[in-house]
């Protein structure tokens, strides 16, 4: 082959086409991140919630008053709308464990509930105090609302043995608000944290 084939050769290349490298395709592992990130404060509070609810129980004739409220509420206010989760997780595992199984699907609807419309209404950036109580409060009066209703049905006590249940869980809900208060003034800094590795 004489010099000009060999050029002709050459120049009869295509030249490679180089797509350009788009920069604004966003990196998947922050996403990942995030989802195990809340997988595993779910598992945290779901854990605390059941600790909670079955190492400090007390007998109410028909069921029995707990402390996981509190940290029910402390889960809403760091996890938002998420609380959902491990309020119904962990409280439902704790009627199983505790030997109520009828308990359980009320517990789960109940105690997620709570979670979810009190994370819901603390969603926001900034919460004043006025606003945690009255939101702590709405969501106890979901508890007791909602086990009032449920025990009353046919199949469980009837609305007069329910009606015993209703000052147990007013002194629970009093307690879990408590709680609610002390916990989430001194995990205000962490709420901060905690929510822009969640959200952002």
């Amino acid at each position: 082959m004489d010099s000009d084939m060999k050029y002709n050769a050459i120049n009869d290349k295509k030249p490679i086409d180089k797509k350009p490298i788009d920069n604004n395709i966003p990196p998947q592992s922050g996403s990942a991140l995030k989802i195990i990130l809340r997988l595993t404060f779910a598992g945290v509070f779901s854990a605390l919630i059941l600790l909670a609810t079955q190492l400090f129980k007390i007998p109410t004739g028909i069921g029995y008053a707990n402390l996981g409220d509190g940290f029910i509420l402390v889960a809403a206010y760091l996890l938002g709308p998420a609380a959902f989760f491990p309020a119904a997780i962990g409280s439902a595992l704790a009627d199983l464990l505790a030997g109520y199984p009828i308990y359980i699907p009320a517990t789960f609807v109940i105690k997620g509930l709570m979670g979810l419309a009190a994370g819901f209404l603390l969603k926001n950036e900034k919460i004043t105090v006025v606003r945690k109580i009255a939101v702590f409060t709405l969501a106890e009066l979901i508890m007791i609302g909602g086990y009032f209703g449920y025990e009353s049905l046919p199949f469980m006590y009837g609305p007069a043995a329910a009606a015993g249940s209703i000052i147990p869980n007013l002194g629970q809900a009093a307690v879990g608000i408590l709680m609610g208060m002390i916990l989430t003034a001194i995990m205000e800094k962490q709420r901060i944290s905690i929510r822009s590795k969640l959200e952002n």
